[in-house]
């Protein structure tokens, strides 16, 4: 049996392209998607798609945190921030979800000693972000202690680690690498929002036009 990675999916470019990252190595793909009661559900859905697309195994896991709604991007009746792009990743916005990449990368955890698989994918970027302070790549070492510490696999020296291929890379280059790899671009959605088309105006919006500006690509799912 080919070795396994379960993929934390949320429908974005970034996981999906930490998706094909995986598929290319030649793992056999778990990926894993959490509602968690986000404003709308169209990256679950672009998930499913994308998954069935890469021949992956597809879980959607459903979780209620009310205290979550302290975040713009789960509390529907919060405005989104629209900031100029200069001003993005300074400070933490409304749209930090309390604990989110701790408590995906601790379920992606679970799944992937339950499974057998020995690698943990995220799609984390610390370069072109929000700001957020769980995107860091000091969080995922940290979390890589807990896999190695706090597992089965981790106690039996199998090993199971945390991958965050794109930590380090500007949206221009996540945007080549999708390109490379045949990630279904059009298939992603980025946008907080979750009308008909992306809103062009939140964080995310920004942050996806920019990286295919600079890779001189034209977005696909716009």
């Amino acid at each position: 049996m080919k070795r396994a990675a379960v993929i934390l999916l949320s429908g974005g470019l970034d996981s999906a392209t930490c998706l094909y990252w995986a598929k290319a190595k030649g793992y056999r793909l778990e990926a894993l998607a959490v509602g968690y009661g986000q404003r709308h559900r169209k990256e679950l859905r672009a998930a499913r798609r994308i998954a069935a697309a890469a021949g992956a195994r597809f879980t959607l896991l459903r979780v209620r945190l009310p205290w979550l709604r302290t975040s713009s991007l789960v509390d529907a009746g919060r405005r989104l921030p629209d900031i100029p792009l200069s001003r993005i990743g300074r400070g933490i916005p409304s749209t930090y979800v309390p604990g989110r990449n701790a408590v995906f990368t601790a379920l992606g955890l679970s799944l992937a000693d339950a499974v057998g698989a020995e690698l943990v994918v995220v799609g984390a970027n610390a370069l072109d972000s929000s700001g957020y302070p769980d995107c860091r790549p000091e969080f995922y070492r940290a979390f890589g202690r807990v896999a190695r510490t706090g597992t089965k696999r981790g106690a039996k020296g199998q090993g199971l680690r945390i991958a965050t291929p794109l930590i380090s890379k500007d949206k221009a280059a996540i945007v080549r690498a999708a390109v490379r790899l045949g990630v279904p671009v059009r298939m992603t959605w980025s946008c907080y929002r979750g009308g008909r088309r992306p809103c062009g105006r939140c964080d995310s919006c920004k942050l996806r036009a920019k990286g295919f500006a600079a890779a001189g690509i034209a977005d696909p799912a716009l």
